[in-house]
């Protein structure tokens, strides 16, 4: 992680992560595209708050699925994606294609990497799960065969493969929950590169702009008739039982996950919930 000289106040706490192994040349053109957003408005009204501006970013396409199942690719180079939170791999395969993929942690330019049902156990390799040994961290998992990539792919995050049983390969998420995967689904070997994206510190309002992140208004500074929190003299307690939205919807502690949800049946064992 960098950290900035002081010369501003914005500065005084803004922290990058180290990006000196990125490449600095321009992302492959025919692998990008303009992405149009909404910014949270629909028919021109905003319906979520908090969104708008935002420098200009190319979406890139990557290749999460099995697209290039069997063939040797090689790394060509890293680069940073404005779309994700983790770095992404420019790779050349041996049929002359190219593709960008999730970089793995600690992955370095030249490695060979292949998507196989029975490749080697090494990072950035892409692996049927039955295959995988017990203990693997693993990333960028299928929930069902041949839907590509869904499951942990944010910067730093891994599971892990817990056991094999029968038809299901069971893998412990970051969040602690314990859950049942088929185990003829595919999922890449390692950890997601950029594993200091968690202690990023923004350090000025203007770098929130940057990332389409528009300005938040406390519900306490707000007027009453805008918000449950609001009015009142002076600083006010909440004044409601449970936290809520400005909606008056509760938000605090409220189970938001589907009662009959399909893939509930998966869950072995619910996350660990934290203690205040």
């Amino acid at each position: 992680m960098k950290k900035s000289k002081p010369i501003t106040p914005g500065r005084r706490h803004y922290t990058v992560p180290d990006y000196s192994q990125l490449s600095k040349e321009k992302s492959l053109k025919k692998l990008t595209h303009f992405r149009k957003r909404s910014v949270g408005r629909s028919q021109g009204r905003i319906t979520v708050r908090h969104k708008g501006g935002g420098a200009k970013k190319l979406y890139r396409d990557l290749v999460l699925g099995e697209e290039k199942k069997d063939i040797l690719g090689k790394i060509k180079r890293l680069e940073y994606d404005p779309f994700h939170s983790a770095f992404i791999a420019l790779v050349s395969y041996k049929d002359g294609d190219w593709g960008y993929i999730i970089a793995p942690h600690q992955v370095k330019i030249g490695d060979e990497i292949i998507c196989a049902e029975k490749a080697p156990i090494k990072k950035g390799n892409r692996v049927i799960l039955k295959n995988i040994p017990v203990g693997s961290f693993i990333h960028n998992i299928e929930t069902r065969a041949g839907h590509g990539g869904k499951l942990i792919r944010g910067a730093g995050t891994a599971a892990q493969v817990l056991a094999q049983d029968g038809k299901y390969t069971h893998i412990k998420m970051p969040s602690s929950e314990r859950r049942k995967v088929a185990n003829d689904c595919y999922a890449s070997i390692g950890q997601v590169s950029n594993v200091e994206h968690g202690a990023m510190v923004i350090g000025k309002a203007g770098r929130n702009r940057h990332l389409g992140r528009r300005p938040k208004v406390r519900g306490t500074a707000m007027n009453a008739v805008d918000h449950p929190y609001g009015g009142g003299e002076g600083k006010t307690k909440r004044g409601t039982k449970r936290p809520k939205s400005i909606y008056g919807k509760v938000t605090g502690g409220k189970k938001t996950r589907k009662k009959n949800k399909y893939s509930n049946k998966f869950i072995v064992q619910k996350r660990k919930k934290k203690r205040k």
